[in-house]
């Protein structure tokens, strides 16, 4: 008999790399779905404001007075009622983390990389912090602004896509220059 991890079924599948065409009928076939069950985009970064909004209320502060949180916005205050396991957005993140752990561990990939050079912790927090600001700033990631943007034919998504490329090429030249030397 032989191991699971030996099937063919799970190499084709799990072990070995999918081709850029089933990877984006697989997201698009997911990100119509999540659009007819909840009635809403695939979006990321909505999350993370809650979140915090739900952390720093916990400390004492009062988020449900920031303009954000105004009454009629789709920021609205019952979203600070909501916990975390009943946010919508939440829940798609946490699974987002937790399948990508899974896919990487089926797939024997996940390691621990020594690091470097103290260079490379400051462009990973540097880069972090950015594309979060940044992410913020355009109400939405990659995944919310662009990809979802653009399967609804919205010109922000296309927008978007022309600002990531110029933001890469721009990045790519920055690590090059100061990160990598």
């Amino acid at each position: 008999m032989t191991k699971l991890t030996e099937h063919p079924f799970f190499k084709k599948v799990i072990k070995d790399a999918w081709s850029y065409w089933t990877g984006a009928m697989l997201l698009a076939v997911l990100n119509v779905s999540l659009l007819v069950v909840s009635g809403k985009p695939w979006g990321i970064t909505g999350a993370f404001a809650n979140w915090g909004s739900w952390i720093y209320r916990l400390l004492g502060g009062h988020p449900e007075n920031w303009t954000y949180y105004a009454p009629g916005s789709s920021n609205a205050k019952d979203l600070l009622e909501q916990s975390f396991l009943t946010n919508n957005l939440s829940v798609q993140d946490i699974g987002i983390i937790f399948g990508a752990l899974l896919a990487v561990l089926l797939a024997s990939q996940f390691k621990i990389k020594k690091i470097k050079s103290w260079k490379q912790v400051v462009a990973a927090i540097l880069g972090g912090l950015l594309m979060g600001y940044g992410a913020r700033l355009a109400f939405g990631c990659n995944i919310g602004a662009l990809f979802s943007g653009i399967a609804s034919m919205s010109l922000h998504g296309w927008v978007f896509a022309v600002f990531i490329f110029l933001g890469a090429i721009a990045g790519s030249k920055l690590l090059v220059k100061y990160f990598m030397t």
